[in-house]
């Protein structure tokens, strides 16, 4: 009895899990036992044909040429190759001596016109492959026109089935949106945000912590704005699945990880790090962890600025916001003063801008296709560049959109001069990330020079300033007062709509305050 190898393949691993594979054996054992051959090794495989570089297809032909077995037999053509290279090189099997049989069919492999009709039924199967590739991507295409996303749902939403749009997972995409906030507040490394973010429960597709290429990989997908971009083309398309994260937010993420909006925490979440800098030689005041307590050191040595410790800059800073406070007549004299200078004009100036800003990026986009066609920039320029200004277009309408009206920019505005009634207490009692945001909001110059501290209030702060604009820490007087919640006035101090300030732009570590029609307030 000849002996022979057997070899039998499907496509995928799920396939592998049925039927296929015992029937190719059995029939592949039938046809050994009729022609007196015997098996004397399996090679089992579990991937497509279509692409070369099988292993243990590969790992056959090896042995085969090594002369481990006098023959090999397949159960159909198509099992052993669906593409022309790998077939011209199991083809050439009986030139070096081994016997190829297939069991299903009585082809001679040592004859002319047999090998003929096994060439001519492998070209069938590798073009069988190439049109079902083609219609596939047909399929696939129009799909994507449609606005849907014919792929697995990334995290966060939920797949219902084909030809339907992805929908948010209601347990997974408010931790989505959160992951996204958390970073553009700037508080957050990539290790720190994965540390957050799994610790409030965000998992993967498979119920695991999610890794730091997890939380790269959703940080930079536009899907979740509601764009779809196909990463190995480039291709953008306008989903219909509902977006979870605001354009806005996400141009934010983009701009926080290409370093243009500030640093974020590496190592230390210690209160006040990054913030203050010496007043003699410009050094950063670094922070130590010694005994127990923090120390805000300067770094050169030979400056007579030393330490000072965190608790002390803590209760420094709280005494700088009290002298910030005002007083209710002061809030009303301020909101009279608002009614006569502010209204509907600069809510319109600030509405024409970001038209104004919006028909510009459109106008850039239309010039993109111009300079492809042009061949000024190549296809993978283009689809970046696409994206990048099909993402910018998106936040503007929403920025438009989401453009308050003057009814409720005055609400604001009454809102924030109740904050301002009690900006101490309420810094006292937020969180380490708020208290950053209060500080780094609030004062545009922190300085530690040898044992003072220098705290100088945004011009647009000092409404119900008493004291010098450089506050030493001591006390300008008590208030119990309380105020609306926190994060009212942390989105006023960002926002800029508690005053006369439409905007504040932060970016690379700088604070700028920018009236409604963009000009600079410094």
């Amino acid at each position: 009895m000849k002996p022979c190898f057997g070899y039998i393949r499907v496509s995928t691993q799920k396939q592998g899990e049925g039927v296929s594979l015992e029937a190719q054996k059995d029939a592949i054992e039938a046809f050994a036992s009729r022609e007196d051959l015997t098996v004397i090794r399996w090679f089992e495989e579990k991937q497509t044909a279509a692409k070369g570089g099988r292993p243990i297809f590969n790992q056959m032909l090896r042995q085969l040429k090594r002369g481990a077995a006098r023959g090999v037999i397949i159960h159909k053509i198509d099992r052993s190759a669906r593409n022309l290279r790998d077939w011209a090189m199991f083809s050439e099997l009986p030139d070096l001596g081994t016997d190829v049989f297939v069991a299903t069919e009585s082809l001679d492999f040592n004859s002319r016109g047999g090998r003929l009709t096994a060439d001519i039924q492998a070209v069938i199967a590798a073009d069988y492959i190439r049109n079902l590739r083609e219609e596939t991507k047909k399929g696939i295409d129009g799909r994507l026109k449609q606005g849907l996303y014919p792929f697995r749902a990334p995290i966060g939403y939920l797949d219902n089935g084909k030809g339907k749009p992805k929908t948010p997972d209601p347990e997974k995409a408010p931790l989505i949106l959160e992951m996204f906030e958390l970073y553009a507040s700037g508080q957050h490394s990539l290790r720190s945000l994965r540390a957050e973010i799994n610790r409030r429960g965000l998992r993967n597709h498979a119920g695991q912590p999610l890794s730091l290429c997890g939380i790269e990989t959703i940080l930079n997908n536009p899907f979740y704005t509601g764009l779809i971009v196909i990463q190995r083309t480039g291709r953008t398309y306008d989903g219909i699945h509902e977006p979870i994260v605001p354009a806005t937010l996400f141009q934010q993420v983009q701009d926080m990880k290409t370093g243009r909006s500030g640093k974020k925490v590496t190592q230390h979440n210690h209160l006040y790090r990054g913030l203050f800098r010496c007043g003699l030689c410009d050094g950063p005041m670094s922070p130590e962890l010694q005994k127990g307590r923090v120390y805000y050191r300067c770094q050169t040595r030979s400056c007579p600025t030393r330490t000072i410790r965190e608790d002390r800059l803590e209760a420094i800073i709280t005494d700088a916001l009290r002298r910030l406070e005002i007083t209710s007549k002061e809030a009303e004299r301020l909101e009279l003063s608002w009614e006569a200078e502010h209204g509907i004009e600069e809510q319109n100036s600030m509405r024409t801008a970001l038209r104004l800003r919006i028909e510009k990026e459109e106008q850039r986009l239309a010039r993109l296709t111009d300079l492809l066609l042009d061949g000024v920039i190549a296809t993978s320029d283009y689809h970046k560049r696409k994206r990048d200004l099909e993402i910018a277009i998106a936040a503007g309408k929403e920025e438009l959109t989401n453009l308050p009206d003057p009814a409720q920019i005055e609400a604001e505005r009454m809102g924030f001069l109740e904050l301002m009634k009690n900006l101490a207490g309420l810094h006292i009692r937020a969180t380490d990330a708020e208290k950053r945001e209060i500080v780094e909001n609030a004062f545009s110059n922190r300085q530690v020079s040898e044992n003072h501290v220098g705290l100088e209030p945004y011009d647009w702060l000092r409404i119900g300033e008493t004291c010098s604009p450089v506050l030493s820490g001591a006390p300008c007087r008590d208030t119990s007062r309380t105020g609306p919640g926190l994060q009212s006035l942390l989105n006023l101090l960002k926002t800029g709509r508690g005053g006369p300030v439409a905007s504040v732009q932060l970016g690379s570590g700088q604070s700028r305050l920018t009236d409604g029609k963009g000009l600079d307030l410094h």
